[in-house]
C-alpha cells in the first residue's frame, strides 16, 4: 500500500481543480475564460520547473535507482504526458463550450477566414501600425541552424512552390494584446486572436516569395527554467542572476505543443531545429496555444459576465485616516486580503517613513508588483533619513528581472540591500520598524503569509499580523541579524524559523497532540496550507491519526498525504478549495489540551520550505485574533460549494451538502461585514 501520492501527479490533480472552475457553468463566462488561462499558465510553469527536474533525473546515470514517490522517473514522464494530453483535450472542449455560450451573449470569435468586409480596413490599419513593426520573422533553412530560442509561442509558416517547400517562423509578440477587440456591429461584439490577425496578413508579409500555397500553424515550446549559476567569484551576485536569466531562454526544451493538423514534414522539421528527443513531451493540441493569455481576457464592458466587484472592508479599530503605529500600542491587528485592503501595509510603511521617531525599517521582499508602492514607501523613508535594510530575493522564480530592477531603485536611493544566505531562498514575509522614544527603543512590525505585492493582494487570500509585541519583534529582528551575519544562529521562544528549527518544532507540536489524545485531553490539528510533501511530517501526522488525534487539512495544491485509510490515516480529512480568489494563507492550529496554539506562517509543509529556505511562523497571542483565525478556518472547512475532496476516489469530487450551501469566500466576506456592524453597535 502506497503511503504517499507522487508530488508531480498531485500537482496535476490540483491543476485539474482549476480546470473544473473553467468548466463550471455557475461561474461567470468571462471568469471561466480566465480560469482556462490560469490552468494553461500553471501548466507552462509545471513543465519549465517540475517536468524539467524529472527529465534531468531520467537522463542521469542513476535513473534506475531514483524514484519519485515510488515511480521511476522515465515512467513518470510518460504518465505526465498522458495526463496532460487528456487535460489538453478537456480544456479545448471547455473552451469551445464557452465560445458557444458567448455567441448567445452576442460575442463572437472570428478567424482569418471569417473576417467581415466592415472590419477589413480596421484590421489592416491595426496590423500595419501595431503588429507588423513588432513581428520577429525568421526564414528557416535545412542547412543552417537558426536560433529562435526566445520564442515560447510561434507560428510555423510553410510556403509551397512547384519544386519545394520553404519554412519560416513568426514569433507572437509578447508585448501586444493577444485579443484584438474589433468595432461592434450593432449588438454584436467581435474578437480576433492576434495569431489569426497575423494569418490574415501572411500574403503581405511574404509577398516577395513565389509560392503557390501558404499555411501557418501554432506551436508552443516550454524550456527548462532552472538557473545555471556561474561560479566566477569576480562577478557580483546580481550579475550572476542576470546572466542566468538570460541563459534560461537557451534551456533544454521539455515540451512541444503543436497543432494536431500540422503537416508531418513541418512538425519533423521543427523537432530537428529544436533538437526534440524522445524524452521530451510532445502534446498534440488545437489551433491555438499560449492560453495563459486568457488570464487577461478583456471584460468587454460586460460586467454581467464577470464576478461582481467586491470592495475591501475596513478593519475594525484600525483606520487608514489615523496612525497605525499608535493603534498598535493598544493591541495587535489582523488584515485579511482581499477582504481587507493591502493599503494598510502601505500605510504603515508611509507612516514610518515620515515619523521623526522612526529610525530604522527592515523588511524582506520576495515578489513585488512592477510598480510597487512598497518600494516607493521605502525610498521615501530613506529620503527622510531613516536607515532602511531590505532583504530582496533575487531568485524568486520568474520574478528575477523584476526584483533586479527594484534592487537598482533601492540602491540608487541609498538603501542597504542584502541577498540572504548562500544556498537558501528567503521566503519569510516580515518587517520590523524601530522607534527611539525618550532614548528607549520601541519596535513595531508585521508578519504575513503572503508577499508584499499590491497586485496579488487583490486576488490572493492572505493574513498579515500587525503587532508591537516586544517579544515577537525582538525575534523578528534576530532573523534579520541572521540574514546579515549567517554564522550567528539565534534561538527563538516564540517564532518558528526555517531552516534550523521548523521541522523539529512542528514534530514537537504534533507529538504534544498525540500525548494529549493518549491522556484523554482535548487534542486536534487544523492546517490550512498550500502544499504538503515532506514525508517525515506526513508520517508524524499518520502517527497522530493512529493515536486518535482528529486532523483537518485544507490543502490548496500539492498533497502527498493520503487521508482516510484504515490503520494509517482514518482520522485525517483533507479538502481543497478553488474559487474566485487564490487560497494562499498558511495557518497552523493545535488544540493544545483546550488552550489552542495558533500560528500564521510563510511556510508550507514542503522540504524546500522547512529545510532549504528562511521562513517565519508567528504565534497569535491575542485571544480575539486567535478566535478570528479559527472562525475563518471553520468557514472554509464547512464549504459545501467549492470544497473538493482530494486523494480519495473519485479524485477532486465536490463535497456537497443538500441541506446547506456555504461558499466560504462569500461567507468570509459576510463575516467581516458583520464585524464592522458589531463595532458600530
Amino acid at each position: 500500500m502506497n503511503k504517499y501520492v507522487n508530488r508531480e501527479i498531485s500537482w496535476l490533480d490540483f491543476n485539474a481543480r482549476v480546470l473544473q472552475e473553467a468548466a463550471d457553468s455557475s461561474v461567470p463566462l468571462l471568469e471561466r475564460m480566465r480560469f482556462l488561462g490560469i490552468f494553461s499558465n500553471n501548466l507552462d510553469e509545471f513543465f519549465q520547473v517540475r517536468y524539467a527536474t524529472v527529465k534531468r533525473v531520467a537522463q542521469s546515470d542513476t535513473t534506475g535507482k531514483i524514484h519519485f514517490g515510488g515511480v521511476n522517473a522515465s515512467k513518470l514522464l510518460k504518465e505526465i504526458t498522458q495526463k496532460v494530453i487528456q487535460f489538453q483535450k478537456e480544456s479545448l472542449d471547455i473552451l469551445q463550450g464557452i465560445e458557444m455560450e458567448l455567441k448567445k451573449e452576442g460575442i463572437f470569435f472570428i478567424n482569418e477566414k471569417e473576417v467581415l468586409l466592415e472590419h477589413q480596413d480596421f484590421l489592416k490599419d491595426y496590423f500595419m501600425e501595431k503588429v507588423n513593426p513588432a513581428l520577429g520573422t525568421i526564414i528557416l533553412s535545412e542547412n543552417q541552424v537558426q536560433d529562435f530560442s526566445d520564442s515560447m509561442a510561434f507560428l510555423v509558416v510553410k510556403m509551397t512552390s512547384e519544386s519545394h517547400a520553404k519554412y519560416a517562423i513568426i514569433e507572437i509578440p509578447k508585448q501586444l494584446d493577444r485579443f484584438v477587440v474589433l468595432p461592434k456591429l450593432g449588438d454584436k461584439q467581435y474578437i480576433m486572436l492576434l495569431d489569426d490577425l497575423i494569418r490574415f496578413h501572411l500574403n503581405m508579409i511574404f509577398s516577395f516569395f513565389n509560392y503557390r500555397h501558404i499555411e501557418a500553424h501554432m506551436m508552443k515550446i516550454s524550456r527548462d527554467a532552472e538557473l545555471d549559476m556561474d561560479d566566477d567569484v569576480s562577478k557580483s551576485y546580481v550579475n550572476k542572476i542576470m546572466e542566468s536569466v538570460r541563459d534560461r531562454i537557451l534551456g533544454d526544451p521539455v515540451r512541444l505543443v503543436y497543432d494536431k493538423n500540422i503537416a508531418e514534414d513541418t512538425l519533423q522539421m521543427v523537432m530537428r531545429k529544436l533538437q526534440i528527443d524522445s524524452a521530451d513531451s510532445l502534446i498534440p493540441g488545437g489551433r491555438y496555444h499560449r492560453r495563459g493569455d486568457y488570464m487577461n481576457f478583456p471584460d468587454l464592458n460586460r460586467m454581467d459576465l464577470t464576478y461582481p466587484a467586491l470592495e475591501p472592508l475596513p478593519v475594525r479599530e484600525l483606520s487608514l485616516d489615523s496612525s497605525i503605529l499608535s493603534a498598535l500600542d493598544e493591541k495587535d491587528h489582523l488584515i485579511h486580503t482581499p477582504y481587507h485592503s493591502f493599503s494598510y501595509v502601505v500605510k504603515i510603511l508611509r507612516e514610518a517613513a515620515l515619523d521623526p521617531e522612526v529610525k530604522t525599517i527592515k523588511i524582506t521582499l520576495y515578489r513585488l508588483s512592477k510598480i510597487s508602492n512598497v518600494i516607493n514607501s521605502l525610498i521615501n523613508a530613506a529620503k527622510n533619513g531613516k536607515k532602511v535594510l531590505v532583504q530582496i530575493e533575487l531568485q524568486a522564480r520568474f520574478d528575477e528581472k523584476n526584483n533586479i530592477n527594484h534592487t537598482a531603485q533601492l540602491e540608487a536611493a541609498g538603501i542597504q540591500t542584502i541577498f540572504g544566505v548562500p544556498g537558501l531562498k528567503v521566503h519569510a514575509k516580515i518587517c520590523v520598524i524601530e522607534k527611539i522614544i525618550d532614548g528607549k527603543r520601541k519596535r513595531y512590525g508585521f508578519i504575513s503569509t503572503g508577499n508584499f505585492n499590491e497586485s496579488n493582494a487583490k486576488v490572493y487570500t492572505d493574513f498579515t499580523l500587525f503587532t508591537s509585541n516586544p517579544k515577537i519583534l525582538k525575534e523578528v529582528d534576530q532573523v534579520f541579524s541572521f540574514l546579515e551575519i549567517h554564522y550567528r544562529l539565534k534561538k527563538y521562544k516564540h517564532l518558528i524559523v526555517s531552516p534550523h528549527y521548523t521541522k523539529r518544532k512542528l514534530l514537537k507540536l504534533i507529538d504534544a497532540e498525540i500525548q494529549n489524545a493518549q491522556k484523554g485531553k482535548p487534542s486536534g490539528i487544523r492546517l490550512k496550507i498550500n502544499s504538503i510533501t515532506n514525508h517525515k511530517i506526513i508520517d508524524k501526522l499518520y502517527e497522530a491519526s493512529n493515536a486518535g488525534v482528529r486532523i483537518q487539512m485544507i490543502v490548496r495544491g500539492v498533497c502527498c498525504l493520503i487521508p482516510g485509510l484504515k490503520g494509517m490515516s482514518e482520522n485525517i480529512e483533507v479538502i481543497s478549495i478553488v474559487d474566485r480568489f487564490l487560497e494562499h494563507p498558511r495557518l497552523y492550529i493545535f488544540e493544545n489540551g483546550g488552550h489552542p496554539k495558533v500560528y500564521l506562517s510563510s511556510a508550507d509543509f514542503m522540504t524546500r520550505n522547512i529545510e532549504n529556505r528562511v521562513e517565519v511562523a508567528a504565534p497569535i497571542y491575542d485571544s480575539e485574533l486567535q478566535q478570528e483565525i479559527m472562525d475563518i478556518f471553520s468557514i472554509s472547512w464547512n464549504d459545501t460549494v467549492k470544497a473538493r475532496v482530494i486523494n480519495q476516489s473519485p479524485q477532486n469530487a465536490l463535497r456537497q451538502n443538500s441541506h446547506s450551501k456555504i461558499r466560504s469566500q462569500w461567507t468570509t466576506y459576510d463575516y467581516y461585514k458583520k464585524k464592522i456592524t458589531e463595532n458600530e453597535d
